[in-house]
């Protein structure tokens, strides 16, 4: 019985042994084809990507060094570096205002980095009692106008003097943006293993070389996708800015929506490119952390 036992187990292994190299080749011809896809897919991907991204700034350049340009010419009548010129130049405030935007934009996405990874944390991997409220509650500056809101925040301001100053706007900021870090960082952390940190812990390490060593780089490319949100949302803040700011915070924001009123089409085309530019760079700059599974939004996690 067992001689018959063993016999069978040999030929059992001497036919998978034979059938294994066309299975192989089937295999291996079968992962060849779908990664050939897969890379057809994303340089289609990566190529509407580039042209909806630079196509629509084409119209935005030729504009910018046109002098003269009237319908019907379908290319401008005469060109002119008058805008480019003009940007460059001190007394246009552009420079400065460049640099408030860059300012008001980095401090709010660290901030919200700092608020957002304990409170995504907190969300994502535990259930408590009055989550749903907190819920509510983080999601608010989202559902409810962001005006309403803040012409109350905007009388609060004034008698504590946040009025007309950066950290003023830099709060307020925070309204609209905080969410969204908040969101991704649930989504990050309800996907998120904490036995690493156990591990961690056990090895002997302490809490500074377990953040650094074991959570942050599993959570990195959701503080990246976060702050993403979060920069180009306080980067493109006008109403927000104008009301706390009060016009003496000046950024590019209200410095295009001065010229785009004032119809100064080749100054304004010429703003719009410098306005772009910072998303573009960041956007490119980050975009391998943009995909997978830690940087997915998955909810609030835990229920």
């Amino acid at each position: 019985m067992a001689q018959t036992t063993l016999a069978s187990k040999e030929a059992h292994s001497r036919n998978i042994s034979l059938a294994s190299p066309p299975t192989q080749k089937f295999f291996k011809r079968k992962r060849s084809l779908r990664e050939g896809r897969n890379c057809i897919l994303r340089t289609m991907v990566l190529t509407g990507i580039v042209v909806g991204v630079f196509l629509p700034m084409l119209p935005l350049f030729v504009w910018s060094i046109s002098h003269r340009w009237w319908f019907p010419a379908i290319i401008p009548t005469e060109l002119s570096m008058r805008a480019w010129s003009y940007i460059a130049s001190p007394l246009s405030q552009i420079g400065s205002a460049f640099l408030n935007s860059l300012v008001i934009a980095c401090l709010v996405t660290i901030i919200a980095i700092l608020i957002g990874i304990p409170a995504g944390r907190a969300l994502g991997m535990h259930a408590f009692k009055g989550k749903t409220l907190v819920e509510f509650i983080i999601l608010a500056p989202v559902i409810i106008p962001s005006l309403a809101v803040v012409m109350g925040i905007h009388v609060f301001f004034i008698k504590i003097s946040l009025v007309d100053t950066i950290p003023g706007v830099v709060i307020v900021h925070l309204l609209p943006t905080l969410p969204y870090m908040v969101m991704v960082m649930a989504g990050v952390f309800a996907n998120y293993d904490s036995e690493f940190e156990e591990q961690s812990y056990s090895l002997g390490a302490n809490k500074a070389n377990t953040f650094f060593l074991v959570i942050l780089p599993n959570i990195l490319p959701g503080i990246v996708t976060g702050g993403l949100f979060v920069f180009l949302i306080s980067w493109s803040q006008y109403i927000l800015t104008v009301l706390i700011g009060g016009g003496r915070v000046v950024t590019l924001p209200l410095l295009l929506f001065a010229f785009a009123g004032a119809g100064d089409n080749a100054v304004t085309a010429a703003l719009c490119i410098v306005f772009i530019a910072p998303a573009i760079i960041i956007l490119v700059a980050t975009s391998r952390y943009l995909s997978g599974e830690s940087s997915a939004i998955g909810g609030f996690g835990r229920t």
